[in-house]
């Protein structure tokens, strides 16, 4: 269609568009990429999930804040996530530079100095913190600084390149975010915050182990000492099944403490059921993840996404519609 509309064009239009770009639009181009780029630093589809479950931790707290302040607190929430992955973008760029998934990122392909997204991310750290500390409370701030230092020190620069248990002890890093969100409204920690912190956390290792299935060739390649690297496919897939069974009482502890009632229950059973089938698929598949990528892990992946976003949108639902049970 863009093909025919382009005929129908006047000569003098096609020879516009075959002119060289001036300096002005060479230099706006150049722009366009270059934001996009810094963009992608920031590691935006990992920043969506966290802001996300940083929303629900403070709609669900008990009190009220300002819009403003709301607003305000999740943007140094964004900040932080940002801050986290740009950094983690340079200290990662030697594999990064390995893998099929990650080579193309903006450092490895030779489009932005590591540089630049160190001091990005030291920069949006301090801003994100700071700006917490001054305008919210010093218990969302500190939980951030520790979301950020617990990223960036102990998951990125000590255990990712060390030991296959990176993720399960890593993984706290992208469960704080509810807690964030909690103390911005309460200024405190609770055990209803704690909760949405351990689900998170009890959820992360069958989530990415599912990644590292079908990545397995990429981590090798990488020297990364991910689960299948180190234990083996076989291993791997029995503790997809093991945490998925511990996840799946673990998000029912918000029923447990009076958090929530009938229509969160009802339907965290049903996503537990559906988890619980993608991890025994994956548990009796003897097909090889790498070289049939598409047989279970993936599907096993993408349906643990969408199994989080549930459990939480589900949280959200019944404190609007609570039925206690």
């Amino acid at each position: 269609m863009q093909q025919g509309i382009a005929a129908e064009h006047t000569g003098q239009d096609t020879a516009k568009s075959s002119e060289p770009a001036t300096p002005v639009e060479a230099v706006a181009a150049a722009g366009s990429v270059r934001a996009k780029d810094y963009a992608i630093l920031l590691k935006p589809r990992v920043m969506s999930l966290v802001v996300f479950t940083a929303i629900v931790g403070l709609l669900l707290a008990p009190g009220s804040v300002s819009v403003a302040d709301a607003l305000l607190a999740i943007f140094c929430v964004a900040l932080g996530a940002g801050a986290s992955g740009s950094i983690n973008m340079w200290y990662d760029r030697d594999i990064d530079s390995q893998m099929a998934r990650t080579q193309n990122r903006p450092i490895p392909a030779g489009r932005l100095k590591p540089a630049h997204a160190l001091w990005l991310g030291i920069a949006l750290s301090i801003v994100s913190v700071v700006v917490m500390t001054l305008a919210i409370n010093p218990v969302a701030s500190v939980l951030l600084a520790i979301t950020i230092a617990f990223y960036v020190f102990i998951y990125t620069i000590w255990l990712k390149r060390r030991t296959p248990q990176n993720i399960v002890i890593g993984g706290a890093a992208g469960a704080f975010p509810p807690m964030i969100g909690w103390a911005v409204v309460s200024g405190s920690v609770t055990i209803e915050s704690l909760i949405l912190f351990l689900i998170i956390f009890m959820w992360t290792p069958p989530h990415f182990w599912a990644l590292a299935l079908y990545r397995c060739g990429d981590y090798e390649k990488a020297g990364i000492p991910m689960m299948p690297v180190v234990a083996g496919i076989r291993a791997t897939k029995i503790q997809i099944l093991v945490y998925s069974v511990l996840l799946a009482p673990t998000t029912l502890l918000p029923v447990m403490v009076g958090m929530s009632g009938w229509i969160y229950f009802s339907t965290a059973v049903l996503l537990n059921i559906a988890l619980l089938y993608h991890a025994w698929r994956v548990w009796r598949d003897p097909s090889d993840p790498i070289t049939n990528p598409g047989s279970t892990a993936r599907p096993m992946f993408f349906f643990s996404i969408f199994y989080l976003f549930l459990v939480f949108v589900s949280l959200l639902v019944d404190n609007v519609l609570f039925f206690p049970i």
